[in-house]
């Protein structure tokens, strides 16, 4: 769950639902990722079966990442989870500023 659940995951994964992507064209669509995070969390997502790696034969070798059907199933919950957290972002400010305020 911690895997599914991380910003890198979650983004790139938002990022291939519009289809397949190269690796530099994902590294400047993912806002902040480094070029090493990109490349372990494709690997872990290939791993987990909800990235699909292709390779091209050209010279240099081309490579697209795409979601998987697995992949695309993720999107679903995730995108619910981000839909909430949009929807109630003002009443978990509210929640926050009165936790801090009680730290006072």
């Amino acid at each position: 769950m911690s895997k599914i659940g991380d910003k890198w995951t979650i983004l790139i994964a938002i990022e291939l639902e519009d289809g397949p992507k190269r690796f530099s064209a994902l590294q400047r669509s993912v806002e902040g990722v480094s070029q090493r995070m990109l490349a372990l969390t494709l690997r872990r997502l290939e791993r987990d079966g909800l990235v699909e790696r292709t390779v091209y034969p050209t010279k240099p070798p081309s490579v697209e990442y795409a979601l998987s059907d697995l992949g695309r199933e993720m999107t679903v919950p995730v995108k619910a989870l981000g839909t909430w957290v949009a929807e109630n972002l003002i009443r978990i400010e509210r929640a926050r500023l009165k936790f801090d305020t009680a730290l006072d």
